[in-house]
């Protein structure tokens, strides 16, 4: 049975960075992946932001890693030559009953360490805008998009750089703890393999939960079920006339349909909410109507045709619909008295921001272990 000092489940940005992180750390690495590339699935289907670290619950670990990992992913971007903007987003209000949520939102950030906030109303909106519409916002210049493919390679560039590897088309099927640490049985291209390891980490976003199951000797109060939530994303064919990123106030179960740049400077929209029981990545053209509907809130000269079915992305969520917001969920050792393990759970938005604030903390978890 061949050993390792750390198995990470799950080769997406956020399985990636820790995965770096230990490998950094002189530890030998292996990080199992069940499709044939990195990134495939939330990683990869998503607005591709830099978030602020503006709308979290005060001492949420999402806040918290947002806010750290906003100032990591920068300066990882720019040493790491990682192609990124630093555009800027603009929250708007398009009815004066929400501008309270606006003066809301800049309170919560203010007290998560987002100092850079700037209140506008709605000359302001025009003057930077002039295809805005709404009755006030507020500036976070601190936002900015990234190539989240390309940080992901470089991510996995330094994991091999340090020793470590990927097994790509590697499923995880269980893991049993040892006194040793683990015996992690794994089925790939040519059949199944048991690897010895001393940790094991769950960074496995949608599967997650499956994992934490096949994991003997965690209890069952510390697995959890992921549910679903799938977001649709469409594109505009025609030059979008806006600099920033443009969000409307937050929704219940996300942020919106809003309008994120890429690094070509195209603008796509999305995503919006549904429900789904299982993996289904198909986009209905039909769901267009509702998004004609949002977007010219905020955009009312959006013209008819314009948008374009793009992709559709899932978020792992710890509540099924109409629950109340969860935390990113970090349990280790002192939670769940499994030496050596470490899951993830609802690592959703913002954990591409996060990942790397997430990386550190594992890697401390584990050191401390």
């Amino acid at each position: 049975m061949d050993r390792v000092d750390c198995v990470v489940v799950g080769a997406g940005i956020v399985g990636l960075a820790v995965a770096r992180s230990l490998a950094k750390a002189g530890n030998e690495v292996i990080v199992l992946e069940r499709e044939h590339m990195i990134g495939s699935h939330t990683s990869s289907r998503n607005s591709e932001v830099i978030h602020a670290g503006i709308y979290y619950s005060a001492g949420s670990a999402k806040a918290e890693m947002c806010v750290r990992g906003k100032h990591l992913l920068y300066e990882y971007c720019e040493s790491h030559g990682v192609p990124h903007k630093r555009l800027g987003k603009i929250i708007v209000a398009t009815e004066t009953d929400q501008v309270p949520a606006l003066e809301g939102i800049a309170a919560k950030a203010a007290v998560n360490g987002v100092t850079d906030l700037q209140p506008l109303d709605a000359a302001d909106l025009r003057r930077m805008e002039p295809a805005l519409r709404g009755e006030a916002g507020l500036l976070s210049p601190s936002t900015g998009i990234i190539d989240s493919h390309a940080c992901m390679l470089s991510l996995q560039g330094e994991i091999e750089d340090h020793g470590g590897m990927i097994a790509f088309e590697t499923g995880f099927i269980a893991a049993r703890a040892t006194a040793g640490g683990f015996e992690i049985e794994t089925e790939g291209r040519d059949g199944k393999l048991v690897i010895g390891s001393t940790r094991l980490v769950n960074a496995a976003g949608l599967f997650a939960g499956h994992v934490a199951a096949g994991i003997e000797g965690l209890a069952p109060e510390h697995r959890r079920e992921i549910f679903y939530c799938k977001g649709n994303y469409f594109s505009v064919s025609a030059h979008v006339p806006f600099s920033r990123l443009i969000y409307p106030v937050p929704e219940r179960d996300g942020l919106g349909v809003h309008l994120t740049l890429d690094m070509g400077g195209a603008g796509r929209f999305g995503p919006d909410t549904q429900w789904i029981d299982g993996i289904d990545y198909s986009l209905d053209a039909q769901r267009g109507d509702v998004f004609y509907d949002a977007i010219r809130r905020y955009w009312p000269d959006l013209a008819d045709s314009a948008l374009s079915p793009s992709y559709t992305g899932i978020r792992p969520k710890l509540a099924p619909a109409g629950g109340a917001a969860t935390d990113f969920t970090i349990e280790g050792p002192e939670t769940h008295g499994v030496d050596g393990l470490v899951n993830l759970f609802g690592i959703e938005s913002p954990g591409l921001t996060s990942s790397l604030a997430i990386a550190e903390t594992v890697a401390a978890r584990l050191a401390a272990a």
